[in-house]
């Protein structure tokens, strides 16, 4: 079998689990009070013009809702934090106060209006928690800089060193590995998976308020996304799964504990 073959055979098998998970997904954005310590928030957001795909789904649905579903999973397995259903909603709605860790995927393409960076900004400031992930390459970093600029005026965009809080809260990381997207894998000879080389580094960043606090955690050049998402599937580098994984745990108990 192809690795594409195995990959649409992965989707096929997670199909019926999923659609039930996603329908009740889609019919709850997030509008509802908490129901868990913790429930993964994806954030809506309109893309910039001329960036929305051929079939209208925007950017911010990226792996929705496959990579919430296998991630809470692993949540639940590795802590004892009680994990509910994954919700969406937008910067404006007011229920965003109800949760205080959100995740933003493809932010190279997302289109902030002044009122959503305002609302971001009062957000972060009272304890909230952003994660973005799946953006590549300087086009992409200009877009979300400029946008990060108006959130947080005056405030650096750090690289994260390994004396973090962050990378200690649970998990010691001191590994950097590269997390790919799917489309970076290929079938080598055995049946090995291949990882393509990428033209750009990873880079895990992340922006503090005055006190010091990480308030934004910036998975750049990589793709962590996918990694949850495709957890399942055998032939997705375990210890890339696992490292995404372990960033994702860190990055919840900080913002839980912080």
């Amino acid at each position: 079998m192809t690795f594409r073959g195995a990959c649409a055979t992965a989707g096929l098998c997670a199909a019926g689990v999923l659609a039930g998970l996603s329908s009740g997904q889609a019919a709850d954005p997030g509008k509802q009070p908490p129901d868990a310590e913790f429930h993964f928030l994806r954030l809506e957001y309109r893309d910039y013009y001329g960036a929305r795909r051929g079939f209208r789904r925007g950017w911010w649905m990226q792996d929705w809702p496959e990579a919430e579903v296998h991630f809470a999973q692993g949540i639940r397995r590795l802590t004892r934090i009680h994990t509910g259903d994954g919700r969406h909603l937008g910067l404006l709605d007011p229920h965003l106060y109800d949760y205080p860790w959100i995740y933003a995927t493809q932010t190279g393409f997302w289109d902030l209006s002044d009122e959503e960076t305002a609302r971001l900004r009062e957000y972060l400031l009272r304890g909230g928690f952003l994660v973005t992930d799946d953006f590549h390459g300087p086009r992409d970093w200009e877009r979300f800089r400029e946008s990060m600029e108006r959130t947080l005026p005056g405030e650096p965009i750090l690289d994260i060193d390994n004396g973090h809080a962050m990378m200690r809260v649970l998990y010691r990381i001191e590994e950097r590995t590269q997390i790919p997207g799917l489309r970076h894998l290929r079938r080598g000879p055995g049946g090995t998976t291949i990882v393509e080389p990428q033209a750009v580094p990873p880079h895990w960043r992340a922006m503090h308020d005055r006190k010091g606090r990480m308030v934004v955690a910036i998975n750049f050049n990589m793709d962590i996304g996918d990694a949850w998402e495709h957890a399942d599937m055998p032939e997705y580098p375990a210890e890339m799964t696992g490292l995404a994984y372990r960033f994702g745990i860190n990055y919840i108990l900080y913002a839980m504990t912080h």
